[in-house]
């Protein structure tokens, strides 16, 4: 059983994967869905270029859809980037900012963050912020300090919950099939939920905090049962509509 609090979330990010063939995927999922009693909203996130085929795709079935990453600024000379305007008007409701992939392989900083999440609430979209440690950071003890750092300078202050998801991936867990255990995640949660608190004071108690880093149907009931969390995002899981189908599942 999923653990009490807001709404959960449920969002797949295919990350750089995807093709017209792989729109079998989501057509499977919405079918798989159609009689099905959610208490979660469905969410996936495809590359850009697919976009608005897999918005045809998903169109009247009970999954959304979301972006990747979005540039902070509304328009200009940004060769290569994406506005959040953009992917509001190819049909996402929701974008991913500051996943530890783009922190690290794009040198993306916490400012950085926080702008582009400024500029998904800017077009209407939800933030996705996504913080976590690596396994330096863990075996040194900096866990929550890193969680702490991270939060105070990517969440912009005057964010609600209802535009604001926060996604807790420790980098060491991410396409390992390592997790950490349930008392690990529980523990980051709350920690993250009292920051919040910090943050957007009251608003930080309805704020969706999303677990994320190797999570598969198999471990999915454990991880959605801790407390303050609620949902999941999913990487390679996602790719697959039964797969994902197994972790949405927690929540019917």
């Amino acid at each position: 059983m999923a653990s009490e609090g807001p709404r959960p979330l449920v969002a797949g990010n295919w990350k750089m994967n995807g093709s017209v063939a792989m729109l079998k995927e989501p057509r499977l999922l919405a079918a798989m869905l159609k009689d099905v009693k959610l208490k979660a909203d469905v969410m996936v996130c495809p590359p850009a270029v697919i976009l608005r085929r897999v918005k045809s795709v998903l169109k009247g079935s009970k999954i959304k859809m979301g972006g990747q990453d979005c540039h902070w600024n509304p328009a200009g000379a940004h060769t290569g980037d994406v506005s959040a305007e953009m992917l509001k008007e190819s049909g996402c409701t929701a974008v991913i900012a500051g996943h530890s992939e783009r922190r690290t392989n794009h040198a993306e900083t916490d400012e950085m963050v926080m702008k582009k999440a400024r500029g998904a609430h800017r077009a209407g979209l939800t933030a996705i912020i996504c913080i976590g440690e690596t396994l330096e950071e863990r075996k040194s003890g900096k866990t929550l300090e890193v969680v702490s750092r991270q939060l105070k300078g990517s969440v912009p202050e005057e964010s609600t919950a209802a535009k604001t998801v926060i996604a807790y991936e420790p980098v060491w867990a991410i396409g390992t099939g390592l997790t950490p255990t349930t008392p690990e995640v529980a523990e980051v949660h709350a920690h993250i939920r009292a920051e919040l608190a910090g943050i957007m004071g009251a608003e930080g108690k309805g704020t969706r905090i999303l677990y994320g880093g190797s999570v598969k149907p198999s471990n999915a009931v454990e991880l959605m049962s801790q407390p303050n969390v609620n949902g999941a995002l999913v990487g390679g899981a996602s790719l697959k509509a039964a797969d994902f189908l197994g972790i949405i599942k927690v929540y019917t």
